[in-house]
């Protein structure tokens, strides 16, 4: 019998004909996309801060290893597995992310990130994921009991990590997070009035991170006011208008010279720059395709757990990348966010990877009694 044929009752051949082939191609081909972006605009990097041209690139392969690994480890799970795992995972990176209060590095401005020996780790990036799916199970049970506990006790879990997050302050992630909660609520059947609400209070939110913060207040000053240096976002939109329809080719990129994040936050920019207008369109192309197939698979669900927690997946998903792109871009103020799969940096495709693993993992093909 051939290996993975039809017939093969296997875990690896059931996972392999009831998997989404084509979401699994696109994010293979983000982490393919990845690689290449990280041998163009991290050997610059390296070189301007004295260490080898190799070191970030070779860290970036164990990383996308280690996330191809999650992705496929974690979509083998069922629904009730990925549940647990949610929450226990959400569990240590709450815990996590009350330690960079105590013992966090403290960069730019914001405390995010563990010191660990070789790397250093932002918990906050495993929440996003965690949250969505274990929201999603406590809205889906107030459902099935009739009663709202179960979406107030989300809330408060919410509660907890917008503090967290405006603490650090990480005003991105929370902005991420809050939206992704916000739809999460609305498909689960809260009315549009408290939705409005929400969005209210998340403005006054901004408005008082605004106000309380000077990391949050001189970035968004540098975007409204023109005031202070804009040099990273100049930069960039110069790298873009450099690259053209087609690019200037691999290597012969400029802006990976002078920008100090040009191998994570401003990828984007490299892509511009060296590949062109065509491969960033190709890159948005594929984001959008992940999360639209994502929401499609959603129209044959009828389990409001997966219906939510898929929802708060590729929102959070397609978020992460429009943020990341749109501040590169000039569009937004900066965020300091990753593009999913392409920017270097282990937590956030560590993180990223486990998101996409439960999504393939929730829509997984299954029969009426929920076995794939």
């Amino acid at each position: 019998m051939p290996p993975l044929s039809r017939a093969d009752d296997s875990l690896l051949g059931r996972w392999w004909w009831s998997v989404d082939r084509w979401t699994l191609g696109a994010i293979g081909l983000l982490i393919g996309l990845g690689f290449i972006m990280m041998q163009a605009a991290s050997p610059a990097v390296a070189e301007r801060i004295g260490t080898s041209r190799d070191l970030f690139v070779f860290k970036q392969i164990v990383f996308l290893v280690l996330a191809g690994g999650v992705t496929i480890a974690v979509s083998l799970l069922s629904p009730r597995n990925i549940k647990r795992l949610a929450i226990a995972g959400g569990i240590v990176a709450l815990i996590l992310t009350m330690a960079t209060m105590v013992m966090g590095m403290e960069i730019k401005g914001a405390r995010r990130w563990i010191s660990l020996p070789g790397m250093s780790v932002q918990p906050s990036e495993f929440l996003k994921p965690c949250f969505a799916v274990a929201a999603a199970y406590l809205i889906a049970q107030g459902q099935r009991r009739g009663r709202i506990g179960g979406m107030l006790g989300a809330c408060g879990v919410f509660a907890i990590i917008a503090a967290l997050l405006m603490k650090q302050p990480d005003v991105g992630m929370m902005a991420v997070i809050t939206a992704v909660f916000l739809v999460q609520l609305y498909i689960g059947g809260l009315h549009l009035f408290f939705i409005a609400l929400g969005v209210g209070a998340a403005g006054g939110g901004s408005v008082l991170a605004y106000m309380m913060s000077d990391h949050v207040r001189g970035r968004v000053n540098k975007f409204w006011h023109g005031t202070g240096d804009h040099y990273q976002v100049d930069t960039a939109m110069e790298a873009f208008g450099n690259g053209g329809l087609l690019g200037r080719g691999p290597g012969e990129g400029r802006v990976k010279d002078v920008l100090p994040d040009a191998h994570a936050d401003f990828v984007f920019a490299v892509t511009g720059e060296e590949f062109g207008l065509i491969l960033c369109l190709f890159i948005l192309l594929v984001f959008g395709f992940i999360v639209l197939r994502g929401l499609l698979r959603l129209l044959q669900e009828h389990d409001p757990f997966v219906i939510l927690a898929c929802t708060g997946l590729v929102a959070g998903f397609g978020l992460q990348a429009f943020v990341n792109m749109a501040s590169t871009m000039a569009m937004i103020p900066t965020k300091g966010m990753t593009l999913p799969f392409i920017s270097y940096g282990g937590s956030s495709a560590v993180a990223v990877a486990l998101g996409m693993g439960m999504l393939l993992g929730l829509t997984r093909r299954r029969n009426r009694e929920g076995e794939a």
